[in-house]
């Protein structure tokens, strides 16, 4: 069997609703699964004993097209499992409204060309010929559906996923949970540290301990309204057996089965993904030690060719070992422009194909990228039009707008229209596009192509970011709210530049506009008009600063001393 050579040396499953393991593989909506997928390249160059659990979403996130009014369509995004995976022949069942579904994996094996060692993807699915029509779409749309359907996917993920290592033979010490859309697998363990009933005692106490020992559970999310909450009623219908009424009262909340606490009080370790956001998980659950690892992205990824032969020719372990980048002030000025104007190309290039409209490689290029949605403000570039206009008439610039609204995010996706029309009525002197279906391909074209890569979220809603961290390993400069990562990461003026301050006693957000704009017509924008020397050597310092910290190689680093080894 292709699972067997995992088997002995595996000990930590690592569970995520979502992973992008190629563009090929429809397998992930957005920041979440991507990060997942970065993980997994630096379990494989690490060789660290890890198997990585998610769901095979056959049909996708979704594919995003743009109508003329600027309303966006969503249409399945489909793909073949068989084309990038191997079937397994164990499958196991998970009780769902009192009938079983049957669950199947299928493996994916990410292998590192830097250590030759590999780890093992296993992708549920449930469209199986025992299944029912109803069953078998369970695991068709990433996020889609209703709250029911969305409860049956996180039981088989959860609750399928430990019953599938244990029928395929792991033998698996800790669990790491990748956001609470995995809480149930905790319950699963609760469930199996039941000693048997007996007549005076028919409902014996679980070990809650011993799940918690097993169990490390990384938050993404800031902001409890955004977290996966399902009514009592609805979770008692689908899963009545799991677990008590009571048990799901004291562990997940009395207003409903919040998954991001039910994993709070089932996880012996629980870390936040920036400095910033342990800080606002801990002000929430004041309970709880929350320990802050940073996010990273795999180098190796999300570097454009051109640049990657730089580093090579200068450190060639540089993927290995990312903590090289910091002599980043060795590289050649003129080398490391050749490298940038080779990935500028190639964007402007793309849209020429995608968006039929032709840059100026001579002006620079402003992209947002984001998923749209209210936190992100992606319209705080447009807020005073005129402003703006007169910004562009001094100093000509070129936006690039990209990302997905959720289908049922309804301010997202006015969002995306208002965009519609502001790039409409932007001067002539402003080429500006909205760029549709933002996947890994485009993502990676926009990181490595970008001039300027803006970010306006609001504070503290930013749990992280990482596209700015790949667009530095690229010497794309950040201009960034003070959030998140960027919080850590920015020397103004040095490697990036902030967007107003933080901590100046003002309520977040306000006054942000006004920062950007002079930000872009003061110090921005002359910088790479007028001053091209400063900018490469801005470049260099972000490569430096920015590059040879956050990756995903030093994250997992951490993961591995931090969690596993705990």
């Amino acid at each position: 069997m292709p699972i067997t050579p995992y088997l002995s040396r595996t000990r930590i499953a690592y569970f995520t609703m979502e992973i992008a393991l190629r563009a090929e593989m429809h397998t992930y909506a957005g920041g979440l699964g991507v990060l997942a997928g970065d993980t997994a390249r630096s379990a494989a160059d690490l060789a660290l004993p890890v198997v990585f659990v998610s769901l095979v979403s056959r049909a996708g996130y979704f594919r995003q097209t743009i109508d003329a009014e600027g309303r966006q369509q969503e249409q399945p995004d489909w793909w073949s499992p068989e084309d990038w995976c191997q079937p397994l022949e164990a499958m196991v069942a998970v009780t769902i409204e009192r009938r079983r579904v049957w669950v199947r994996p299928w493996l994916y094996v990410q292998a590192s060309a830097e250590s030759g060692h590999s780890v093992p993807v296993l992708l549920l699915d449930t469209d199986l010929d025992q299944n029912s029509d109803e069953d078998r779409r369970i695991t068709h749309d990433l996020y889609g559906g209703d709250a029911g359907y969305r409860l049956k996917q996180e039981a088989v993920l959860g609750i399928g996923g430990v019953r599938l290592l244990h029928a395929l033979g792991f033998d698996i010490r800790t669990y790491h949970l990748n956001e609470g859309h995995a809480a149930l697998l905790a319950l699963e363990l609760l469930a199996r540290t039941r000693p048997p009933a007996e007549d005076e005692n028919p409902q014996p106490p679980c070990d809650v301990a011993a799940v918690r020992e097993r169990c490390a559970f990384t938050t993404h999310t800031p902001v409890e309204a955004a977290q996966d909450r399902f009514d009592h009623g609805l979770f008692e219908h689908l899963l009545p057996d799991l677990a008590t009424p009571q048990d799901l009262r004291a562990l997940a909340g009395d207003e409903g089965v919040n998954m991001t606490r039910l994993a709070l009080a089932l996880a012996g370790w629980v870390n936040g993904v920036s400095v910033r956001h342990a800080r606002t998980t801990q002000q929430r659950y004041p309970g709880r030690h929350i320990h802050a690892i940073t996010n990273g992205v795999h180098v190796g990824t999300w570097t454009h060719p051109a640049f990657a032969a730089l580093y090579q020719a200068h450190w060639p372990h540089w993927r290995f070992e990312p903590e090289l980048l910091a002599r980043a002030g060795q590289l050649p000025d003129e080398a490391l422009w050749r490298c940038h104007l080779a990935a500028k190309g190639e964007l402007i290039d793309r849209v020429r194909r995608v968006g039929g409209r032709s840059l100026d490689p001579e002006l620079p290029i402003v992209v947002i990228a984001r998923r749209m949605t209210g936190y992100k403000r992606p319209l705080l570039l447009f807020s005073d039009p005129q402003r703006l206009a007169a910004i562009a008439r001094e100093h000509p610039f070129q936006l690039i707008v990209a990302g997905k609204a959720h289908p049922h995010d309804d301010s997202g996706k006015e969002a995306i229209r208002a965009l519609h029309r502001q790039l409409q009525e932007l001067p002539p002197g402003v080429q500006a596009l909205f760029l549709p279906n933002h996947d890994l391909d485009l993502a990676k074209a926009l990181v490595c192509g970008a001039d300027i890569w803006l970010n306006t979220p609001l504070p503290p809603m930013e749990a992280s970011g990482t596209s700015g961290m790949k667009a530095a390993l690229n010497g794309v400069l950040n201009v960034s709210v003070l959030d998140g990562w960027w919080l850590e990461a920015c020397q103004h003026g040095v490697n990036g530049w902030a967007i107003g301050g933080d901590g100046d006693g003002r309520p977040p957000g306000e006054g942000d506009a006004d920062a950007l704009y002079r930000l872009l017509g003061e110090e921005v924008l002359p910088a790479y008009a007028n001053d091209r020397s400063r900018w490469r050597a801005m470049m260099k310092e972000g490569l430096r600063s920015i590059a040879s910290y956050f990756n995903s190689q030093r994250m997992m680093r951490r993961y591995a001393s931090e969690v596993y080894l705990r």
